[in-house]
């Protein structure tokens, strides 16, 4: 294993399609993938086997603490102008901003301690069944140090090469970062003025739409009525056709609206959910129906308690 990745064949490959694609300088690649260190710590996580799948009532204790919630109440107190200013532009509540960057970061309290640079050098380079998703990042990294004028060595993360308080890729940072305080760059590492109206924008861009509910609790008629659960995060089904199967709701929702379907084992049995329009959009955030449930009930309880 070469000691420096510029000395690996498919590093100097990646240096000429950046210098061909996207004229950067040689030297000046040669010279910021030289100070990317393997990290085996990071493969060590990344390889490690997924741990056993938590139903719903032992994930949703993780996520739905007093701790999370002081803090995010802190948080919003404290961000209460950009917050309200958010939900204005974008039309995204300020509870499901805040909501976002608590299961993410801990409201910044936890935001990675890896270099994005070996952390995303390192899955490029030394992780093959991912490499080309990593590479694509590492790419749109160099990219935004480039526009944003950052020392490519500062910037910190997770070890697989998110940052700042909501987590971006650095492919999410160019599309979706804003500088939202409009003071000149933008920082999501520890303005939160800027994490916060990147969350919204990522959100709005990604489909929520305002003033509409995220997710509805259903009941079935029967147990066949099961057959309508979705199975996967993609709709398969509007209401109407699962109002068929035997799905109901005590709130409305519109007959043509498409819907994810699913069930979640809770503490006093089964309950029966349907993800709307924006309970998608924050699945996009992280493909999973139990994040974006987490994300949902916390920021319920999070409006509930503020405006107490």
């Amino acid at each position: 294993m070469a000691q420096n990745y510029t000395e690996q064949a498919q590093v100097q490959d990646f240096i000429e399609e950046m210098v061909l694609e996207y004229g950067f300088s040689a030297e000046y690649l040669q010279q910021v993938l030289g100070q990317a260190k393997k990290q085996q710590s990071i493969l060590d996580a990344i390889s490690r086997p997924a741990e056993r799948v938590k139903p719903w009532k032992e994930y949703r204790p993780i996520f739905l603490t007093q701790q999370r919630l002081d803090k995010g109440l802190a948080f919003w107190r404290e961000h209460e102008q950009a917050l309200a200013q958010a939900e204005r532009e974008y039309g995204v509540p300020a509870e499901f901003i805040v909501a976002i960057i608590g299961v993410e970061t801990m409201y910044g309290g936890n935001t990675g301690r890896y270099r994005v640079l070996d952390a995303l050098s390192t899955l490029s380079f030394d992780y093959p069944p991912r490499a080309p998703f990593f590479r694509s990042q590492l790419r749109e990294f160099l990219l935004l140090v480039r526009e944003e004028l950052f020392e490519p060595t500062e910037l910190t993360g997770s070890y697989a090469g998110a940052m700042g308080l909501p987590q971006f890729m650095p492919g999410s940072f160019r599309a979706y970062a804003v500088d939202f305080n409009q003071d000149g760059k933008i920082n999501i590492w520890t303005d939160a003025e800027d994490a916060i109206g990147s969350v919204a924008n990522y959100f709005i861009k990604h489909g929520w739409q305002p003033e509409q509910d995220v997710a509805v609790q259903a009941q079935l008629n029967s147990q066949a009525a099961e057959q309508g659960l979705t199975g996967s995060l993609t709709p398969k089904h509007s209401f109407k056709e699962l109002a068929a199967m035997g799905w109901s709701t005590e709130q409305t929702v519109n007959d043509d609206a498409m819907v994810t379907a699913f069930k979640l084992a809770a503490e006093q049995g089964d309950e029966y959910w349907l993800g709307l329009t924006n309970f998608q959009t924050i699945t996009k955030y992280n493909r999973s129906e139990m994040y974006a449930m987490a994300v949902t009930q916390l920021a319920h309880e999070l409006a509930q308690q503020y405006r107490d």
